[in-house]
């Protein structure tokens, strides 16, 4: 399965290249029947609209995630430059440019989170990489109390997070999530222990 992601969006922004078919409209996921049990496995991978097997005949492609964003460019699909037994190596640099815009769109209206911390969690990130290889026991101890820092800092941040919204300020926007998955989260690091 071909998919797009960014750490901090994670399953909430997955990207993938979307197919339509010649009318325009985007097909259902293709099934494949298991054999003998209830039980179908689906796929909505773009190579599996090929028009073989009664599957739909997909004729472009164009960006799409799970927050349900669809790009508008098409990007007409070649099915005689798709190698069947790599169609991964199919360029789909067209749509994964789109996905890439709309998360940057998204990062956009997010909360913004100040350099100078930007920085260090990426100089904390670095560190704990290089000592877990060279001492793993010290990395599990810095481990531990960035844990417990995490737990403290995010209930609290949750809990501000909850009384803004009370007062009618969404939440999904400022961290870049559907209101969904960002109440999950809120949810999440306020009942963390």
């Amino acid at each position: 399965m071909l998919m797009w992601e960014t750490v901090e969006f994670g399953r909430a922004h997955r990207g993938r290249p979307g197919v339509l078919l010649a009318d325009g409209s985007e097909p259902e996921p293709v099934l494949f029947d298991g054999g003998s049990g209830a039980n179908f496995h689906e796929s909505s991978d773009w190579w599996f609209y090929s028009g073989e097997s009664r599957r739909p005949l997909a004729t472009d492609l164009r960006g799409a995630c799970s927050c349900g964003w669809r790009g508008e460019p098409r990007y007409p699909l070649d099915w005689e430059q798709v190698d069947e037994n790599a169609p991964y190596l199919y360029d789909t640099s067209g749509p994964r440019g789109d996905w890439d815009r709309h998360i940057a769109g998204i990062e956009a209206l997010a909360a913004t989170v100040p350099d100078e911390l930007t920085v260090l969690l990426d100089q904390v990130e670095q560190q704990l990489d290089r000592l877990a290889g060279d001492a793993p026991l010290a990395a599990l101890r810095a481990i531990s109390r960035m844990e417990h820092i995490v737990t403290e800092a995010g209930r609290t941040a949750a809990y501000g997070a909850q009384a803004d919204a009370r007062g009618g300020t969404p939440i999904g926007p400022g961290l870049g999530l559907p209101e969904e998955e960002a109440r999950r989260r809120l949810l999440r690091y306020s009942l963390r222990h």
